[in-house]
């Protein structure tokens, strides 16, 4: 059999297009496995870290296999918004929307900005909310690459004024049905 015949056969064209799609299948379910292992990582590694990182209990969750955290399965690892609780050195506590306190470590990497402007870690201050972007550790702490303060909110949400009136048309007094 003639080679250059064997590789221009449709026969060897359909096998390549299949090992291609197959290896393109396995290398989209390898990623989806490598992120689901990376979040579960996290997740374990924050329940197995929470006495060390907040004086919780000696012996961590424990009992806590398949119990959900929060109302979902897994803690967000790679970012948080909330409010400062407490800064020292490096590291701020902060406190985010389902009251878990979470440490974010800050490098000389991190970006940190209040609208347009770049601000140091020392412009900072406790009871302040803000995002953070950043990277989990092995010791459930997130590494920020991104700090961005939130804007002051007004202290109470603004008041419900009911519905918006309606304005009666305007007349039509224009001169031709005046005339008339």
């Amino acid at each position: 059999m003639d080679t250059n015949k064997f590789f221009q056969s449709k026969s060897f064209m359909a096998v390549i297009w299949t090992v291609a799609v197959i290896a393109l299948f396995l290398l989209v379910f390898s990623a989806g496995m490598y992120v689901g292992f990376k979040k579960a990582g996290f997740s374990y590694q924050w329940g197995e870290n929470y006495h060390r990182n907040f004086a919780g209990p000696k012996q961590g969750f424990g009992g806590g296999i398949g119990r959900e955290l929060g109302g979902k399965d897994f803690i967000d690892s790679h970012g948080t918004l909330g409010q400062i609780l407490k800064m020292e050195d490096s590291t701020l506590v902060v406190k985010d929307m389902n009251n878990v306190e979470k440490i974010i470590l800050v490098d000389n990497k991190t970006v940190i900005n209040r609208f347009r402007d770049n601000l140091k870690l020392s412009d900072l201050k406790v009871d302040e909310k803000i995002v953070t972007i950043g990277d989990p550790n092995t010791s459930g702490q997130i590494v920020a690459k991104l700090i961005r303060v939130l804007p002051d909110q007004p202290p109470f949400p603004p008041q419900d004024r009911g519905p918006i009136p309606m304005m009666a048309p305007a007349s039509n007094t224009s001169s031709s049905t005046q005339n008339k």
